[in-house]
């Protein structure tokens, strides 16, 4: 398994939490999806070990994001 540095995780998932107004386009919305999906999995796994509130916290504000591109790209479904 290979080592993830912490403080790397959180500056990268603070970084793209700054950055989140910055996703205008359909395909920037797409990427930015799956770059939250990739980063709630790693914060997850430190998680599992350390049981850090702050690790916690970051997973929630970036899923909070993550679904608010979702239901932007999802769109209405109804008229």
């Amino acid at each position: 398994m290979q080592t993830v540095n912490i403080k790397d995780l959180v500056n990268e998932a603070i970084e793209f939490e700054n950055n989140a107004k910055e996703f205008k386009t359909r395909n920037d919305k797409i990427i930015a999806s799956h770059k939250a999906k990739e980063l709630i999995l790693s914060i997850n796994e430190v998680y599992k070990e350390t049981k850090e509130t702050e690790l916690m916290d970051i997973m929630k504000r970036i899923t909070a994001i993550k679904q608010k591109l979702e239901k932007r790209l999802k769109g209405r479904l109804t008229p």
